[in-house]
């Protein structure tokens, strides 16, 4: 079994990983800092991987529900929750989140986070690995999917916080709109202080009135290549 146990590095934390799954990586960790966190707060997770946005934040809510598809990550994610001593903070279900309904009530959720698959089918290379191919592309759930699911979870004036790749913005703001959920937040992720922003954090609101925050651009790497300041602060660098 090909299998790693990683460092979260955070509160001793640690992460069960398979090689040939998909393996979370920065852009899990960026997501998990941007919601703006209560302690009575009921979270669900969409696509939950390898549970690392769960393992990141519950100390800071109520509890987290985080669904997956994959049997295999979501056995493994169940693992990572048993060994960090999370499971009266964090429950793993296996299944689709395009079938909340079998599992959860309407509206039952104040957020909702997901680091759902970023390419539509027939744009960009599909990795060989099935399970990397559906993180990556929209085999099992497309964008409208996802926005779809998180109405369906949240409360009235609840949010959906995402990170999603910043040329489908428009798309994204779209089926917001139709699924009655308004743009709050706004976060530009750019590589490097010169490059254009390639990724974007969303918070948005069932609900909400319109009037939209947007936030300073969030700088990952400096010139020479090492982390920026920030980004270290997340890390705890």
């Amino acid at each position: 079994m090909d299998e790693r146990l990683d460092d979260l590095m955070m509160r001793g934390r640690r992460i069960f990983q398979r090689e040939g799954e998909f393996c979370f990586s920065i852009d899990s960790v960026l997501l998990a800092h941007f919601p703006r966190l209560k302690k009575i707060f009921k979270v669900l997770d969409l696509g939950t991987g390898t549970a690392v946005i769960p393992l990141l934040i519950a100390d800071e809510v109520a509890h987290v529900h985080a669904i997956e598809l994959n049997p295999l990550m979501a056995a493994t994610a169940r693992r990572s929750v048993a060994l960090n001593e999370l499971d009266d903070r964090i429950t793993i279900i296996e299944g689709d989140y395009r079938e909340l309904k079998k599992f959860f009530r309407a509206e039952s959720f104040d957020l909702v986070t997901v680091n759902p698959p970023y390419r539509a089918l027939g744009s960009g290379e599909v990795n060989q690995s099935v399970g990397i191919a559906n993180a990556r592309h929209e085999f099992t759930a497309t964008l409208e999917d996802v926005i779809r699911a998180a109405r369906f979870a949240l409360k009235y004036h609840g949010r959906l916080c995402m990170i999603h790749i910043a040329e489908r913005l428009c798309e994204i703001v779209d089926s917001l709109h139709r699924h009655q959920l308004e743009m709050k937040r706004l976060r530009l992720i750019q590589p490097k202080f010169a490059r254009p922003p390639n990724l974007i954090l969303i918070e948005a609101m069932v609900g909400a009135r319109s009037g939209l925050e947007i936030l300073p651009p969030l700088i990952v790497h400096n010139d020479d290549g090492s982390y920026s300041e920030e980004i270290k602060q997340i890390y705890g660098l």
